[in-house]
């Protein structure tokens, strides 16, 4: 990566997934994972996956629950769903491809534009550099911006959360994101004393899989000041783990990763849960395909656009990707399936 999003992370990767159906058609996914477990997803693709997929059923829908069920025993959820994902995107592609259209054509598309919101993986930048990058947000255009926290010392936070909202002024929004960075308590005094700043949400303050603790913050934050909404989800790997948190009253804005969760098949049950409860949906990161997805819902959400993480300004398509964000405004053109061609 150009601008790695921590300094011990300097790479992102992909798996491209291609599958041929029995008329020789073919369709392409992709796998991703930042840093951990490439090489793990790919064997899983290689060996349980492919044996486990050749000369079932194309249908996204039914293979899926059929692929999760096979794989349960490796994990519900992680590396095995982060493998299905480029499964399920690449049936997706093919189901798309076939009917003559895009996804985006394929599901519906419900909105010509979307707004996105500026985002930095930044908790190691200087408060220069912090600086530097939220202006150059403003200049932009964009309604609103995501910050990293967490850092050991609260003090180190609130400088530059402070930074952020004087260069933001009062009429954008302001996220901030802990990256689970915190326990129980110290969340609660982060949040207490971050809130002054106008939180449009606190992305992650605890470890994802800590159920009970985001039931526990969000019934405290709620009785302690200004309310500052809870996100979390992008590392939520099964539609089970939204459901315990959305039941839980943890979180009132959830953000899936389509790859995370498994792919579009999974994502989409996800977003009409969510809708459901009446609760809002963000989805997380790779704007190439959540944009996608993002024009089809019935809902306005924001997309999220991390600076220098595009697909295409990574050097990983050969074309320009079907999605496009100028002016802080998504829009996707249409392409056959993903319209995603992978170098």
């Amino acid at each position: 990566m150009a601008r790695p999003w921590v300094p011990e992370a300097p790479r992102m990767h992909v798996i491209v997934v291609e599958i041929t159906d029995s008329e020789g058609q073919v369709g392409t996914g992709f796998a991703w994972t930042p840093t951990i477990g490439p090489k793990a997803v790919k064997a899983l693709l290689d060996h349980d996956i492919a044996r486990f997929i050749v000369g079932r059923s194309t249908d996204p829908d039914v293979l899926w629950d059929e692929l999760w069920c096979h794989l349960h025993e490796a994990g519900g959820g992680g590396l095995t769903t982060i493998a299905m994902g480029g499964v399920d995107l690449a049936l997706w592609d093919l189901k798309a491809r076939r009917a003559g259209t895009g996804v985006v054509g394929l599901l519906g598309r419900r909105h010509e534009r979307l707004r996105t919101y500026g985002s930095g993986v930044n908790l190691h930048y200087s408060l220069e550099e912090l600086g530097e990058q939220i202006q150059r947000w403003v200049d932009q255009g964009q309604p609103a911006i995501k910050m990293k926290v967490g850092s050991p010392d609260l003090a180190r936070d609130v400088e530059r959360v402070k930074l952020a909202r004087e260069i933001l002024g009062p009429d954008r929004a302001l996220m901030i994101d802990a990256n689970q960075r915190w326990d129980l308590q110290a969340a609660e005094r982060a949040i207490a004393t971050l809130a002054e700043y106008d939180l449009e949400w606190i992305e992650e303050p605890l470890r994802a899989d800590d159920t009970l603790g985001y039931a526990v913050l969000a019934r405290r934050i709620s009785h302690a000041g200004p309310r500052v909404p809870i996100a979390a989800g992008e590392n939520f790997h099964t539609l089970f783990r939204f459901r315990e948190v959305i039941a839980s009253g943890g979180a009132q804005i959830l953000q899936p990763n389509i790859v995370r969760v498994g792919g579009i098949t999974p994502f989409l049950r996800i977003a009409e849960l969510v809708r459901a409860e009446g609760l809002r949906l963000a989805p997380h990161l790779l704007p190439d395909l959540s944009g996608q997805l993002a024009v089809t819902l019935e809902e306005e959400v924001w997309v999220e656009d991390v600076e220098d993480a595009g697909f295409h300004a990574l050097g990983f398509l050969t074309e320009a990707s079907p999605v496009s964000i100028e002016d802080a405004s998504l829009s996707v053109h249409d392409a056959p399936g993903l319209g995603l061609r992978f170098a």
